[in-house]
């Protein structure tokens, strides 16, 4: 049997409380409601994602075994086919976990199964693949919005629209970091999106509380991009682990007009995410 931290190392799960921050900005941005709703839509989108994450290494373990041995697959620590089983167990069982709670979330759930196994069966293919990394955010989001009282509007969708676009700038550069190669740097700029959708429907009183939290996320994007452009070697790892726990951030600048104990829930996932991946790589 597979050991326990073969299993967290499978499904990443240092990146699991920016899942649940996912799900607490959309949540919150459909006016929240019955918490035991939430905790069960939180349950139901960390069994999508830890699925998800296994049928990645499922579909890169030829990748892996040559580029990435210490993975768990090529490191003889768990066969595929025990962890393509798993993988179909969780997902199947999260996405009918969302879908329970009513028929919008399961139609937005199902669209996430569909982003998250076209991206981890053909993302090695695909040069475009980051844009499917960030539909699965972009669908977490919308579903987690159509869980809540108010169910999904506009501002919800660019909530999610940004993130989606923040998404996709880490993931090009993710990619760089197994299959080196010429960084594109335009794609860097969509991590601004967030700043700027900000700016743009706060204003007021709530446009100091963005912009505070604006000034957060721009400090911390720039302090995870400095090990891959300002020192030598590059570590384009720890810029990618980085900016995971930064979607914690970008989630709390989507809901800053929240009171000051809502910010506390999302710092404390950010720093669970930084914390866990001392013991489990976020990539």
């Amino acid at each position: 049997m597979a050991s326990l931290r073969t299993l967290l190392v499978l499904g990443r799960i240092s990146n699991l409380p920016s899942v649940w921050t996912n799900c607490l900005a959309g949540w919150l941005l459909a006016g929240g409601g019955d918490w035991a709703r939430f905790a069960w839509l939180c349950a139901g989108a960390t069994l999508v994602y830890v699925g998800g994450m296994f049928l990645n290494d499922a579909c890169d373990a030829a990748f892996d075994t040559q580029h990435r041995r210490e993975r768990p697959i090529p490191a003889g620590a768990i066969s595929r086919q025990a962890v393509g089983g798993w993988s179909a167990l969780l997902l199947v069982a999260g996405t009918g976990m969302l879908g329970w709670l009513g028929r919008e979330p399961a139609i937005l759930a199902l669209q996430l199964l569909a982003c998250v196994v076209l991206y981890d069966v053909f993302h090695k293919q695909l040069d475009w693949s980051p844009v499917l990394m960030a539909a699965c955010r972009f669908f977490l989001v919308l579903t987690a919005a159509a869980s809540g009282a108010q169910g999904v509007d506009g501002l919800a969708i660019w909530s999610a629209a940004v993130l989606a676009c923040y998404i996709i700038g880490l993931s090009y550069l993710a990619r760089r970091e197994s299959a080196p190669g010429l960084i594109r740097y335009w794609p860097l700029g969509l991590l601004a999106a967030p700043l700027v959708l900000a700016f743009i429907v706060n204003d007021g009183f709530f446009r100091e509380k963005a912009m505070v939290a604006s000034a957060m996320v721009a400090l911390w994007v720039l302090r995870c991009l400095r090990p891959t452009f300002w020192q030598s070697p590059p570590n384009i790892g720890k810029t990618v682990s980085g900016l995971l726990a930064g979607i914690c951030l970008v989630d709390l600048l989507a809901v800053a007009d929240q009171p000051p104990q809502v910010g506390v829930c999302f710092f404390a996932c950010f720093g669970l995410a930084l914390l866990c991946q001392r013991f489990v790589p976020a990539t």
